[in-house]
């Protein structure tokens, strides 16, 4: 099998942005940290940090992606890639505006009322809070399928499977955050290099 020259880099992502989404998942669970205060501001941080971690990520997919398939295949992998991107950059203006709030309200209600304000701008909740950030994990999602697919398959079956199921756990209950860190370890434990390196990695 080929090795990825930026293995050790996505291994250092993949690490880094499931143990700083399993840190947020954990410090909610905290009584108080869904208040303004340490709590609040501590979990945000370590999962906007783990959002920015998956930047790399979905970069070594798309490397994994690139030699394979056709043009139109090509495109479709782009396609999957900027989707991703479109909704992780959503995701991060929605965690720094939890951020901000945290850090700006006096207390549990000015920091709700401070929301209400925000997500009263036109257009602001569709595209930060509902629809914007489900397109990281449409893009990512479409991504793992299609490197766990195919003759050339970098990545096993189970690694889409895994990222579903993690992903339907946290709209479930905000709670299987950690839970649902762990199934995204699993699931990009192979890009990463660990027990099974992408067979189809870079030259």
């Amino acid at each position: 099998m080929t090795v990825d020259p930026h293995s050790r880099r996505t291994a250092y992502a993949v690490v880094g942005a499931t143990g700083l989404m399993a840190l947020y998942g954990a410090v909610r669970l905290v009584p108080g940290s869904r208040q303004p205060g340490p709590g609040w501001t501590a979990g945000h941080t370590a999962m906007f940090a783990g959002l920015v971690l998956f930047v790399p990520i979905l970069l070594a997919l798309r490397r994994v992606l690139a030699p394979r398939g056709t043009a139109v295949g090509r495109l479709a992998a782009n396609a999957a890639l900027w989707t991703a991107f479109a909704g992780l950059a959503c995701s991060l203006v929605q965690i720094g505006i939890d951020l901000v709030v945290g850090l700006a309200a006096a207390d549990k209600a000015d920091q709700s009322r401070m929301f209400e304000d925000v997500q009263a701008v036109p257009g602001v909740s569709a595209a930060v809070y509902q629809v914007g950030p489900l397109l990281f994990y449409v893009g990512l999602l479409a991504m793992l399928v299609a490197a766990s697919v195919g003759a050339g398959r970098a990545l096993r079956w189970w690694s889409p499977v895994l990222m579903l199921v993690g992903t339907v756990a946290t709209a479930a209950d905000l709670a299987f955050i950690p839970v649902a860190a762990v199934c995204y370890l699993a699931a990009l434990a192979p890009l990463a290099g660990f027990g099974t390196r992408p067979a189809a990695a870079l030259a």
